[in-house]
């Protein structure tokens, strides 16, 4: 019985079996999958690998400048509100740039103070820019130096962290009030539903309305309708 299953493996096998390299890695190949009885499966998942976010997947094409934070002075409020959490923490400050050891001493902050609970931590943001240094004791010129650490450059008011699950509100707060004092700059404690930020005026009231921000600058005599009359008053005044 043995024999007669491998008298074809072997004469298809001796066919093809030639000088050329190719032709015999094909034969093995076809040999080795013959005798595997066992269907080999690709293994498929539809969930996201998760990326580093104090890393960026793959290095810098070339060195990044040293910039500045952006300031949303346009109207924009991307960034400034609550998305997937209940409470968060949001940057006051602006001109910061937290590294991503910093960011990371902040996590693990977080993480320590609400040990034993049920929830979630989101991350709004991350490190993918790029910090060079050439150091204290060389001269000027050469280059720019070489790589020193991943950083990230926030605008002002944005949401740094999130957080939802079954934790209460003050031990929310309190832990986020010990991540701000890891990281530079100055924080506030946010929660889901308050107003957006417009630049450093949050929107809402009689003075933060969404319009009035968004309106052009205009001169003071605009603004002023009696101002021109009383400029000629006070130089009538004067003149006597």
């Amino acid at each position: 019985m043995a024999a007669k299953q491998l008298t074809p493996l072997s004469t298809s096998l001796l066919s093809s079996f030639t000088t050329r390299a190719c032709c015999l890695n094909t034969a093995l190949r076809a040999l080795i999958t013959t005798n595997n009885s066992t269907t080999t499966t690709r293994p498929f998942s539809t969930t996201p690998t998760t990326l580093n976010w104090l890393a960026p997947k793959a290095g810098e094409s070339r060195k990044s400048r040293k910039g500045r934070p952006r300031v949303p002075t346009g109207g924009s409020t991307r960034g400034t509100t609550l998305v997937w959490g209940d409470y968060g923490i949001r940057l006051k400050d602006h001109d910061r740039r937290i590294s991503a050891s910093q960011l990371k001493i902040a996590d693990a902050t977080i993480r320590q103070r609400l040990r034993g609970l049920k929830y979630r931590l989101y991350h709004r943001v991350c490190a993918n820019i790029g910090v060079y240094t050439s150091g204290n004791d060389q001269r000027m010129g050469k280059g720019k130096g070489s790589f020193d650490y991943w950083c990230a450059r926030p605008a002002v008011s944005k949401v740094l962290f999130e957080l939802k699950g079954e934790v209460h509100e003050a031990v929310v707060r309190d832990a986020m009030r010990l991540a701000g004092n890891k990281l530079p700059g100055l924080y506030e404690f946010v929660r889901k539903g308050d107003p957006p930020v417009m630049g450093i005026t949050k929107v809402g009231g009689e003075r933060g309305t969404e319009e009035m921000l968004r309106r052009p600058r205009l001169g003071r005599e605009v603004l002023v309708p009696g101002l021109e009359a009383t400029a000629g008053r006070i130089g009538e005044s004067t003149a006597v």
